[in-house]
């Protein structure tokens, strides 16, 4: 009997947890807080992506010419499976050439300024978002807010250029140094460990994201319920997401061409959205479980009766 009523008590605390957090969000009104930082976010990626396309011409002379054109010959062959031949002909292929083959120092000027701009703005709604869930809203500047969220951005940038790469390359590197005969029979255990890697590492980039937005921090552990939830409700989403432009792109190619920018506007939102849930959940689970003072902070609060006693 010990068993099930654990399962039930666990149960009940869960729904107690969850309908908090619904509703501490609700007040706060979270889609338009989600839709804030999507939109600035998804702004970001376009002149981001026109700033590294203007450096790219620079890298010919690090790289050297075999590697160029390597990567022109993947670049023609990628497009002409997405566009007619004449199409790449008039304007692919002379925009690829003159990009792999010509830096524009200015382009990538104004686009990594616009991405900045742009990106920052993103993140500081995200951090508006934390900071009111925590109620601790009107304890930061307004200028220190806006260099901290660019800061965060600038951090987040160079932790993706590490991360990103080794995400992607890193199945096939670990498959290259396991023996020939073990290959095919490892090759979908690497693919779902790399799964859970990258799952782990969005955990613990949204947890360190909890932990620094609020002005008074509490314990890197305690943002991980929410970056778990965020993260579990950003997959499920994304699933949902892709079962639904298979959907709509097997009825014909018009209409999936016109669903995929709406499906990455969705992602852009859940994305948004699962970081306000989070904090919020965050912030139920502090107020049901207090975490316990750090004690510098103990002692600061004693000094006063310490003070009165002498």
């Amino acid at each position: 009997m010990a068993v099930p009523s654990r399962v039930g008590t666990a149960l009940r605390t869960i729904g107690t947890v969850g309908a908090r957090t619904v509703l501490a969000a609700w007040r706060q009104d979270p889609f338009t807080k989600a839709a804030a930082g999507a939109f600035w976010l998804t702004l970001s990626l376009p002149p981001l992506l026109l700033g590294l396309l203007g450096c790219v011409g620079y890298l010919g002379d690090v790289l050297g010419s075999p590697l160029v054109e390597q990567l022109r010959t993947r670049l023609l062959a990628l497009s002409d499976t997405v566009f007619t031949h004449q199409v790449q002909a008039d304007l692919i292929a002379p925009t690829i050439t003159d990009t792999l083959t010509h830096g524009r120092g200015e382009v990538a000027s104004v686009g990594f300024v616009l991405s900045l701009w742009a990106g920052s703005s993103g993140i500081s709604s995200l951090v508006d978002a934390i900071t009111a869930a925590h109620h601790q809203q009107a304890i930061r500047n307004v200028v220190w807010q806006r260099v901290f969220a660019l800061l965060l951005y600038l951090g987040g940038l160079v932790v993706a250029v590490v991360a990103l790469p080794v995400l992607a390359l890193g199945p096939d590197l670990v498959g290259d140094l396991i023996p020939q005969q073990w290959q095919h029979e490892t090759a979908r255990l690497i693919s779902w460990f790399w799964y859970v890697v990258a799952a782990l590492v969005l955990v613990a980039a949204l947890t360190t994201l909890y932990t620094l937005a609020p002005p008074h921090k509490l314990p890197w552990r305690r943002g991980l319920p929410g970056a778990v939830a965020g993260v579990l409700l950003f997959v499920g989403a994304v699933v949902g997401i892709r079962i639904y432009l298979g959907w709509i792109s097997s009825t014909g190619y018009t209409y999936g061409a016109l669903a995929a920018p709406i499906g990455f506007l969705l992602v852009a939102f859940v994305v948004g959205l699962a970081v306000v849930l989070g904090a919020h959940l965050n912030v139920v689970v502090q107020q049901l479980w207090p975490a316990r003072p750090a004690r510098w902070w103990r002692r600061l609060r004693l000094l006063p009766r310490r003070i009165r006693s002498r």
